[in-house]
């Protein structure tokens, strides 16, 4: 709007900063502050993990679970991070209760704020602990995006820029995922459902462990077509939800 006003020094200053920093490998959203997932925008710091587009499949599916639900619906978002998950959610789906859940104190200061910058706090409670530990009572839907990548992967520097915790995790990634799908059942109403975000590189032990926990479970990709998120349940499937 201004391109023939000369900057001032103060200017060039922090904008010589932001460029030092995004040469580092810095993600764009946090030099700016902020990302949009899901048509929301939020607020993220160094201390989350950027909203990420290939998590959109499993928001559109939790969502869509909700809808075609003829009650309130009881969900968790696990390892909730910026809170996008649960934020989204719960404004798509307005008869939704969530409890997010982290193990950083950090991460849940901006899901915190994400939750009144959208005006849910009455709907989206947060809970800090491992897991599922902190969520009380029974639950009609899980979500969780946990950190689900092997420490040796090789990954582009904006991505290894971001929180470790939030991103790496034993038993070459699937170490969280597998403990999540293995104690979900027990907290799971009748008809309750999984969707967890997994690496492609993880399928099969996730697969695996979904077999052994659950009656049945599907796959969904994600917009490049990558196996990104796995649905387990243990009610008897309709036509339209092929067991696998």
């Amino acid at each position: 709007m201004q391109f023939d006003r000369p900057m001032a020094e103060p200017e060039l200053d922090r904008y010589r900063a932001l460029i030092a920093r995004r040469a580092r490998g810095e993600p764009v959203a946090y030099l700016v502050g902020h990302k949009e997932f899901m048509a929301l925008d939020f607020e993220v710091t160094p201390a989350v993990l950027v909203p990420n587009p290939d998590t959109e499949v499993l928001v559109q599916r939790a969502v869509a679970i909700a809808r075609e639900a003829q009650h309130e619906i009881r969900a968790a978002d696990v390892g909730t991070g910026s809170g996008c998950i649960a934020v989204a959610l719960a404004h798509y789906a307005p008869r939704v209760v969530v409890w997010a859940s982290d193990v950083s104190p950090a991460a849940l200061e901006v899901a915190g704020r994400n939750i009144a910058k959208h005006g849910l706090g009455e709907r989206v409670h947060l809970v800090c602990g491992d897991l599922l530990d902190p969520v009380p009572g029974d639950l009609d839907l899980v979500c969780a995006n946990l950190p689900y990548v092997d420490a040796a992967a090789a990954l582009p520097p904006e991505v290894r820029a971001q929180p470790a915790s939030a991103l790496f995790a034993g038993a070459g990634g699937a170490e969280l995922v597998t403990r999540l799908l293995e104690s979900a059942p027990g907290r799971l109403r009748v008809g309750g459902r999984v969707l967890v975000e997994i690496d492609p590189a993880i399928l099969a032990p996730i697969a695996a462990t979904a077999r052994r926990a659950f009656a049945h479970h599907r796959v969904h990709r994600d917009l490049g077509g990558h196996e990104r998120v796995i649905e387990a349940w243990s009610s008897i499937p309709t036509s339209s939800e092929p067991s696998a």
